[in-house]
């Protein structure tokens, strides 16, 4: 190697050093924003060495997240220092299938204290979605371990592209519901016999309830609890009032909210109110049609949601009962107001001056919301004082 190539090399190595110097110092920086409610305040964290996906909290100091490229992280928020980073690696992963949209992707903490995880898992050569549970164990010096790591559900949702692999967990008291897209196989839709394109609904041991909707139905899969989606990125039951959300990204135009019912068509790509990608044609057959549930709200154009959240704390009074959801695309954070029967009435587009594409979001300990962006940031919004 000659000299002016070596020359290259080190300056690009004092770069590399020079931004993640900047990177980890930056951390703490407030901005200010306003909503039609508070004034926010938006704290970043700490930079993250991948796309964060999922979140779940371990303890209240203590945070769970998910890389896309397979990778499974501890924050202490509480060790939080400008001097290194605060995130440790958790080892003890499954092969993930880390290709395209696919790789680990959801944790949440269920309620018998599990985590369950979303993942593509290699099979044959391909990449379908799955779900597995596992426990977490913490030492007296704060490095997390899994323990007990159960594969529960393989989908048969297997296509030769690696896009549209959902995918979300939410819980009622006693079920576990995640989401499936259509594997980019626009038929997988309205295709019954296997997977891609639903909601499955499950006991939390990975079996199937006996009172799934399509149980000893031979046109349909058993595990399926909804069916006609593309490619939900958030899901949120509503233990009050005992219903389930699902948010979901359409073609170009027509990302849908659907109010999620046992045994319901959401009509992809029957329906669709988005145009192709090649050109201005509508997709589908109509917007709407008779035998096919339509959406509570329908974004025109696209703001394409990574994610969604009911919020039901405190620390945001005025916003309890709202769903929220991270907008990739429209790069926002993006309020749903819903009306007691659950009609969509108002929205509020929130942080567009943040200038980042919004995953993944959890409600912390105090309240406090956070979220992660594409850009590998950590965010904690509150409200100030």
């Amino acid at each position: 190697m000659n000299m002016a190539i070596k020359h290259r090399w080190a300056v690009a190595g004092l770069m590399l050093a020079l931004l993640a110097t900047f990177a980890i110092a930056s951390a703490g920086v407030q901005q200010r924003f306003t909503s039609q409610d508070y004034t926010l305040q938006v704290t970043r964290l700490t930079q993250l060495p991948g796309v964060p996906w999922g979140m779940a909290w371990l303890n209240r100091h203590t945070l769970i997240i998910s890389l896309r490229h397979g990778e499974l992280l501890s924050l202490r928020l509480d060790k939080l220092s400008a001097q290194q980073p605060a995130w440790q690696k958790i080892t003890g992963l499954p092969t993930i299938w880390a290709r395209g949209q696919g790789g680990l992707l959801d944790v949440v903490k269920g309620p018998d204290g599990w985590f369950y995880f979303t993942y593509s898992k290699p099979q044959q050569g391909q990449g379908v979605t799955a779900l597995a549970k596992a426990q977490l164990l913490q030492d007296e010096l704060g490095k997390v371990s899994i323990a007990f790591w159960q594969e529960l559900f393989v989908s048969d949702s297997a296509s030769d592209t690696n896009r549209h692999y959902g995918s979300r967990i939410a819980f009622d008291k006693q079920h576990l519901y995640f989401s499936i897209g259509d594997r980019g196989v626009r038929e997988n839709g309205q295709n019954t016999l296997n997977h891609a394109g639903s909601i499955v609904r499950l006991n939390l041991d990975g079996s199937i309830p006996s009172d799934n909707p399509f149980v000893g139905n031979s046109q349909f899969a058993d595990a399926i609890y909804s069916y006609g989606h593309r490619n939900p990125q958030g899901l949120a039951y509503d233990e009050l009032k005992q219903r389930l959300w699902a948010i979901e990204h359409g073609p170009r135009g027509g990302d849908e909210l659907n109010l999620i019912e046992a045994g319901a068509n959401y009509g992809w790509p029957i329906t669709s109110h988005g145009k192709e990608y090649w050109g201005p044609l509508k997709v589908g057959e109509a917007e709407t049609m008779q035998g096919i549930h339509s959406p509570s709200k329908v974004y025109v154009p696209s703001i394409a949601p990574g994610s969604l959240l009911l919020y039901q704390a405190k620390a945001f009074s005025q916003w309890q009962g709202n769903l929220f959801t991270g907008a990739l695309k429209l790069q926002h954070l993006n309020r749903i107001v819903l009306d007691e029967q659950g009609n969509a009435i108002a929205e509020e587009r929130l942080l567009t001056e943040l200038n980042e594409r919004i995953r993944a979001l959890s409600v912390g300990p105090q309240g406090l919301l956070y979220f992660t962006t594409d850009s590998g940031n950590l965010y904690q919004l509150s409200p100030e004082n």
